[in-house]
């Protein structure tokens, strides 16, 4: 039997109150254990190295661009007209060496776009071991 027959069901409702006293728990946790930090201005050191010298290895290839985007292949200046003819300048200064070294000299203020094209010249001359130098940190 139906006793209730006229009794109208009660909506049901969802009870927020404990939800937001998480999300606030939660929220001061996180505010707590945040570190904020403020950068003003980039600041860009160029790299420096502590180590000694290397000696000198006869399957190297040593170029040099300066600020001015000239280039130097084994103390040779040659011109960079595209990647193409650079990189028959590299497999020259190459000659019959078995896998050499491209060494990338590039002055502090040489373009990124000249050290580009030299990593490039290297690729399509099938030249894949490419370092760069560095300066010893001034004391």
């Amino acid at each position: 039997m139906n006793f209730r027959l006229g009794a109208r069901k009660e909506e049901l409702e969802i009870n927020l109150i404990p939800l937001i006293d998480v999300l606030l728990v939660i929220l001061i946790f996180l505010m707590v254990t945040t570190t904020y930090s403020r950068y003003a201005e980039l600041q860009i050191n160029l790299p420096t190295a502590e180590a000694n010298k290397p000696e000198e290895r006869p399957n190297q290839i040593n170029v040099a661009v300066d600020t001015q985007g000239k280039y130097v292949v084994n103390k040779t200046p040659v011109a960079f007209r595209n990647p193409e003819s650079f990189a028959e300048e590299l497999k020259r200064a190459g000659g019959g060496m078995a896998d050499p070294v491209v060494i990338i000299n590039a002055d502090a203020g040489a373009t990124h776009q000249s050290v580009v094209n030299i990593m490039e010249a290297a690729r399509i001359a099938g030249l894949s071991r490419i370092t760069f130098t560095t300066q010893a940190a001034k004391k």
